[in-house]
């Protein structure tokens, strides 16, 4: 456990020095070349700035208005109890559009039921094994501007199911 200890808090210092040595072992101006890449994450931070700010609006517009407790409780409806718990389906439905918003949810999972329970575990273990689709479909195809997504949707979705199957299936194996 100590070594863990001991690489975890050594791993990114190596990494930077590993970095700025290959840099010098090649002869390269390592400050011009730290700003070009600066520069160039600025201009993708400017470029996806209006697909963040409408993403983030989108989702803050659903949680208010109840649009999403009411989606939640259709679909709870429906499967709950059979395949997920009805208090984690509006995580597993944010979690697809906003990380944040996701974590909310989960916080207020964790104040009502606690972290130790098995919705607390169940939603702990979602939110680190499935994935924003739409946010990161929206960020990075309009950033490259990819017109045809082809069968990104579908895959991404079957991974972020398998995901929150996968994630109930470990926390009832664990509790």
């Amino acid at each position: 456990m100590k070594f863990l200890l001991f690489l975890s808090n050594t791993i990114i210092p190596l990494l930077i020095f590993y970095i700025v040595g290959t840099g010098l072992l090649q002869k390269l101006n390592i400050y011009e070349e730290f700003i070009r890449g600066a520069q160039d994450g600025f201009h993708t931070v400017i470029k996806i700035m209006p697909t963040l700010i409408g993403l983030m609006v989108a989702v803050g517009i659903l949680r208010a208005s109840g649009l999403l407790d009411a989606v939640s409780a259709l679909f709870g409806s429906l499967i709950s109890d059979r395949f997920m718990p009805g208090e984690i389906i509006p995580v597993f439905v944010v979690r697809l559009f906003s990380n944040s918003a996701a974590t909310g949810l989960v916080l207020d999972i964790f104040k009502k039921y606690g972290t130790d329970s098995m919705l607390g575990n169940i939603a702990s273990i979602m939110m680190s094994s499935t994935e924003t689709v739409f946010y990161t479909m929206s960020v990075y195809y309009m950033s490259v501007k990819v017109k045809k997504t082809r069968w990104t949707l579908s895959g991404a979705m079957l991974a972020a199911i398998t995901g929150a199957a996968a994630s109930i299936a470990v926390a009832k194996y664990y509790m």
